[in-house]
């Protein structure tokens, strides 16, 4: 079987690090700087893994591993699903995107210093070493790739749609200073889905596995290893 780490929003393989080390067998982290949209993404993971797998995604990774078990559910033995969400963009949201766009092809390194604030627990804000790791990743995507993202987000599928077909276990995790993905959301989320649970880890924001990464690696292990996936 193999684990599928998939991080977010302008994020790398740093995000799931510390969860990679604790799982036995073969991982693959996910790269979404190469294709948009979220079907595309999905659909090269598949191809890139062979046989059983469990999907673990943040965010916009998220997204991309409920889309993976829409594309190919008999090969899903599990989704866990970090700070996402499930819902279509709504017409309201798409200017201040195109605005964020605009944004990073002027100047990335300000577009982060705007974007990565709100994606954290206000109390983390101080964290001089967190905030500026967190940092120094988002700039290392150029605007393209940036865009390509975004737009992927503006055209997102309605994984509501799907939800209620599933027929793994998944696993929500959020922080509940999450002002970005709510607690709330992930419930709804829980309630299309057949088998689900939810998991709140204090004083985390939207990047929860950076912020509070042990904390997430044991709630993550120990759900997974409840279900018979560990061993």
């Amino acid at each position: 079987m193999t684990w599928v780490l998939i991080p977010g929003l302008l994020s790398d393989a740093r995000v799931w690090g510390p969860l990679a080390e604790a799982l036995p067998g073969p991982v693959l982290h996910a790269d979404l700087t190469r294709d948009a949209p979220i079907r595309a993404m999905a659909a090269r993971l598949l191809v890139e893994t062979d046989g059983p797998l469990v999907a673990v995604g943040h965010s916009l990774g998220g997204r991309v591993a409920m889309e993976m078990a829409a594309q190919a559910p008999d090969r899903i033995r599990a989704l866990v699903l970090v700070s996402s969400g499930h819902h279509p963009a709504t017409t309201a949201e798409l200017p201040r995107r195109e605005g964020r766009i605009a944004e990073g092809h002027t100047d990335m390194a300000a577009l982060v210093a705007d974007w990565l604030p709100p994606m954290v627990a206000p109390d983390r804000h101080g964290d001089t070493a967190l905030m500026d790791d967190l940092a120094a990743m988002a700039r290392g995507f150029d605007a393209a790739t940036h865009e390509r993202q975004i737009r992927a987000l503006m055209a997102r599928p309605d994984a509501g749609a799907t939800l209620p077909e599933l027929r793994c276990p998944v696993l929500l995790v959020v922080g509940d200073c999450d002002g970005w993905s709510p607690p709330a959301q992930h419930h709804e989320i829980a309630a299309l889905v057949p088998d689900a649970e939810v998991r709140a880890i204090p004083g985390a924001g939207h990047f929860l596995p950076v912020e509070r990464p042990a904390e997430t690696v044991a709630v993550l292990t120990g759900w997974l290893a409840d279900k018979g996936l560990l061993t």
